[in-house]
């Protein structure tokens, strides 16, 4: 009897954890989608602050963490994405020191090297090897993890050619990551970082000159998700006006 008790304590108690994460998960999706960074902050925010978090929980919070982050950088709010940025290199520090999925660990390296990068400029001679090589190392530990591909994509399409980087490499990278995530398609539902990369992917055909593909690219990730219209008024319609021009 007793256990009995232990047993279906212990399936309520999964299962609450499991709703909890899918929760989370599909706000974070509709913040990508509607591009309410407030409401993702608030996600992460509401995550920080839960006591005992195990492993795959905290791995989850470096991800929505990593998302944040990125875009801070991008509205060229550095004083948030330091703060924030050291809230996920805390995070991943336990999870490197604990040895938890270190392919998803070293990749997540990568790309906090990268936002250092991007927060100052002049520390990409010193840091920007250090991402190649945590990239590299994500998948080397995991051949089919496909964030592993992605940040070593991401590292090629912002280094400048001048450095070593190739929008044609970082196209193919992401083209392998594009593939793996498409493995799992229940991992894909309700996944911002499935339709971002998707979006790199029409970023970098067009930044190739190749217009039709990027035109293809979007359509195709708007058959995906209709709603996303923040890529499809800003990034479709500059792609429509360079396909005008020619």
């Amino acid at each position: 009897m007793e256990r009995s008790k232990y047993f279906l304590t212990l399936i309520v108690i999964i299962f609450s954890v499991s709703s909890i994460k899918a929760a989370y998960k599909s706000t974070i999706y509709e913040s990508y989608v509607s591009n309410n960074m407030a409401q993702w902050k608030l996600v992460i925010d509401e995550m920080n602050l839960q006591n005992n978090k195990s492993n795959d929980f905290l791995l989850e919070l470096v991800n929505y963490q990593y998302g944040y982050v990125g875009w801070c950088i991008d509205k060229d709010n550095d004083e948030q994405a330091e703060a924030y940025l050291a809230l996920a290199e805390a995070n991943l520090e336990i999870l490197e020191k604990a040895s938890y999925k270190l392919s998803l660990v070293n990749a997540y390296k990568s790309a906090f090297y990268g936002f250092h990068i991007g927060l100052n400029v002049f520390k990409a001679p010193f840091v920007g090897p250090k991402s190649v090589e945590c990239a590299e190392l994500a998948m080397k530990l995991d051949e089919k993890n496909p964030y592993g591909y992605i940040q070593y994509g991401n590292s090629q399409f912002y280094m400048p050619s001048a450095f070593g980087g190739s929008k044609t490499v970082a196209l193919n990278y992401f083209n392998k990551a594009k593939l793996l995530m498409e493995l799992d398609k229940t991992e894909m539902k309700d996944d911002w970082n499935y339709l971002n990369l998707l979006t790199m992917i029409a970023k970098a055909y067009t930044e190739l000159h190749d217009y039709n593909a990027a035109k293809a690219c979007y359509e195709n990730l708007f058959r995906i998700e209709p709603n996303l219209m923040w890529v499809k008024n800003e990034l479709y319609t500059e792609l429509l006006k360079k396909i005008n021009k020619e």
